[in-house]
């Protein structure tokens, strides 16, 4: 397999420039260079990312009172409307 040289990379940014434009390749860099690390501390065991910590925390749980909620659904008719 032939190694890829400074020339062909030149020639890959270039492509890479013209296909997203200037504007969204800043954005493609750093959620490539994001992702890169999140493997990397997944493979060597590293947790300390802030996405993660959010994920773990649980959402609070709003309990509402029996009394409040119908035992039984309630059935309308249209002649009830009238």
């Amino acid at each position: 397999m032939p190694n890829i040289g400074p020339m062909e990379i030149i020639v890959v940014l270039i492509i890479a420039l013209v296909v997203f434009g200037p504007k969204r390749l800043p954005e493609l860099g750093k959620s490539l260079g994001k992702g890169i690390q999140e493997f990397k501390g997944t493979i060597s065991g590293d947790h300390t990312s802030s996405d993660e910590q959010d994920a773990i925390e649980p959402a609070p749980v709003v309990v509402t009172p029996a009394a409040a909620a119908p035992k039984t659904p309630v059935a309308t008719t249209p002649e009830q409307h009238a």
